[in-house]
């Protein structure tokens, strides 16, 4: 048994404090004097006999100040936090301490704490009992992060599944990556659910990111994708040492330079930092301060600083990487797709290797997906712990949730305030200004469980979709394929075949499996999602074109090039006519609606061609 004795010690860092305010805090007494330049400066006073004379006013502050200190209660670590909160019967510790404060009871009933002596022999003892499932709790350090296992191996008792939480990373990430590896072994009934911890003191952001990089390393080297490596664990704005970062930092300091940083002018952040970012000339360095260097120097500023300076340069951060996702341009790796069923429906060559006739082939995929909407009763649970609002679309009768989104900066320094809607099956962040002029409402919990609730029962259980991908031997027609994205999937059809290869639009596909001369035949479906997503224009007969146009902040599907003389011919397939600005347009319904009326439309008017586009 561990000896225990009574605490009668101060074992934080208050007697240092007191003692560093008790011997340093200015206390004496200063004299103006003119020296013999004329000078102004000052001086101590001593009295007759030499000895210093004090203020009185500050010998009352100090000792005023020491008063209040003493008066405060110690503060413990967060180690001794949970072991003094959940009790040692239910924590098991291994760490490198031989002594602890635990909290011991009296036979009163009273609670007082004591130094425990721990043996040598504690951390196996106490892994073992963890993994016995005696504790349900264990707590490991740096020191306890090698040579130990403490996932939920097939062996143990305990095979509950792990909430790892990373607590005061440090600088060192081989050592958080080292203690990640401890709880997520093989053997294992179940992974671990990882969860950093970090304060809202924005600075500290500069330890989660070194970790978030390398663990993104790690993925892309062993596995060829960075999520991973990352276990998921963080968002891509969590690693500050990118691109995207560097990129964001420098407009940063543009905007500092142009005094566009509300809160902050440039004087006062070179002052803070000891940055400087201005040349003899007045203009911006060639060589400016790199994000390590502006991410060491966020840790000596002020909480109410540090803040400032990071929602600024977190939004244009966010705001390149949103970008990026949206173009298809962001870099994560091979990716590898998930589904419930992959089926290839279609094989066609396309290139053929003249020397060692290896194939390049356009492979039709049909994907199947099962859908897992958010139910009502979560809908609703949200609007109830963060303070959601429920929103009803008075043209539509769609309902969704309205959620507080982060805002973005834009290169002229002015902030765009954002907001997420979230429906069943999916969520976008849009403009605030955007949501106040469209015709989302606010409605009580009634009418958003009504209509929340209809859309659940119209959902099928699976969805179907159709992805086209170019496999096999891609270097030598690399530069041919579509530049719009040049990311890399991989997937494993019902058959086993492994698949990897470049994925492609419609559009393109189409373009290519048509470069015989063959007329294009596409079905109103196909042609209703290509036109809707924008990829392409379809050229029909007689010059007439179906494209997809903005209309009423609204994106819709419009024919042009029509005769006057066919309107109303047009009008009975389906399409719809509208007035703006004294021009007759003719658009196509969406929906279900709109796929027949396509299929009308070609059987009247075929298609020609395709023409490419860059999806707005």
């Amino acid at each position: 048994m561990p000896r225990a004795a009574t605490l009668d010690i101060n074992c934080d860092c208050k007697e240092g404090v007191l003692s560093y305010l008790q011997h340093s805090f200015p206390v004496q007494l200063y004299e103006p004097f003119t020296d013999g330049d004329g000078n102004l400066s000052s001086r101590p006073v001593h009295d007759e006999n030499g000895v210093p004379v004090v203020n009185r006013e500050a010998v009352r502050r100090r000792d005023a100040m020491i008063e209040r200190l003493a008066a405060l209660p110690p503060v413990p670590g967060a180690l001794d936090q949970i072991v003094q909160h959940f009790g040692t019967d239910m924590v098991a510790e291994v760490t490198g301490r031989s002594r602890r404060v635990v909290p011991k009871r009296n036979d009163d009933g009273s609670v007082r704490f004591a130094v425990e002596n721990r043996p040598a022999s504690a951390p196996l003892h106490e892994t073992d009992a963890f993994q016995q499932d005696r504790k349900r709790i264990l707590i490991f350090s740096e020191a306890g992060g090698t040579g130990r296992s403490y996932h939920a191996d097939l062996g143990a008792m305990n095979q509950r599944r792990r909430i790892h939480y990373l607590l005061e990373a440090g600088w060192k990430a081989d050592a958080a990556i080292q203690g990640f590896g401890r709880t997520n072994r093989t053997n294992q009934k179940q992974p671990p659910l990882f969860r950093p911890v970090s304060t809202d003191v924005k600075a500290q952001k500069r330890f989660i990111s070194t970790i978030a990089r390398r663990l993104d390393s790690l993925g892309a080297i062993t596995r060829g994708q960075r999520q991973t490596g990352g276990q998921n664990m963080f968002r891509p704005e969590d690693n500050l040492d990118s691109w995207y970062a560097r990129d964001a930092l420098r407009q940063l300091y543009v905007l500092l330079s142009r005094g566009r940083v509300e809160g902050c002018s440039l004087a006062r952040f070179e002052a803070a930092t000891g940055l400087s970012l201005l040349d003899s000339d007045g203009g911006l360095k060639d060589e400016l301060p790199p994000i390590n260097t502006f991410l060491n120097r966020m840790l000596a500023l002020t909480v109410a600083m540090q803040n400032l300076l990071f929602e600024a340069f977190e939004g244009l951060l966010i705001a390149r990487i949103e970008q990026a996702q949206a173009s298809g341009s962001y870099e994560v790796g091979l990716e590898t797709l998930q589904a419930e069923s992959f089926r290839v429906v279609g094989h066609a060559p396309i290139y053929t290797h003249p020397g060692t006739g290896a194939q390049t082939a356009l492979l039709t995929i049909e994907r199947k997906d099962r859908l897992t909407p958010l139910s009502l009763a979560d809908a609703l649970s949200q609007v109830d712990e963060r303070g959601a609002k429920l929103l009803v679309n008075g043209k539509t009768g769609r309902a969704a949730i309205q959620r507080r989104a982060r805002s973005v900066t834009d290169d002229d320094g002015a902030i765009h305030a954002r907001v997420r809607l979230i429906w069943p099956l999916t969520d976008s962040v849009i403009a605030a200004e955007m949501l106040a002029a469209s015709q989302w409402e606010e409605v009580n919990r009634a009418v958003f469980s009504a209509a929340w609730q209809g859309e659940l029962d119209g959902l099928p259980s699976h969805e179907t979709s159709t992805l086209h991908m170019v496999s096999g031997l891609l270097l030598p027609i690399w530069k041919l394929l579509p530049n719009e994205s040049t990311r890399v999937y991989r997937l494993q059809t019902d058959e086993g075949e492994r698949v990897i290869g470049r994925r492609v639009s419609p559009a393109w596909a189409a373009t290519v499996a048509n470069d015989d001369g063959a007329p294009v035949r596409l079905s109103g479906e196909e042609a209703l999602m290509m036109l809707m997503s924008g990829e392409a224009a379809l050229h029909l007969a007689q010059d007439q074109k179906l494209q997809r146009a903005r209309a009423m902040n609204d994106w819709r599907i419009e024919l042009t090039g029509f005769n006057d003389l066919g309107v109303e011919r047009l009008k009975a397939m389906g399409l719809i006519s509208e007035i703006v600005s004294w021009k007759l347009k003719l658009y196509v319904p969406t929906g279900a609606v709109g796929a027949d009326v396509l299929d009308r439309l070609f059987d009247r008017f075929p298609i020609e061609r395709l023409s490419m586009r860059k999806a707005a």
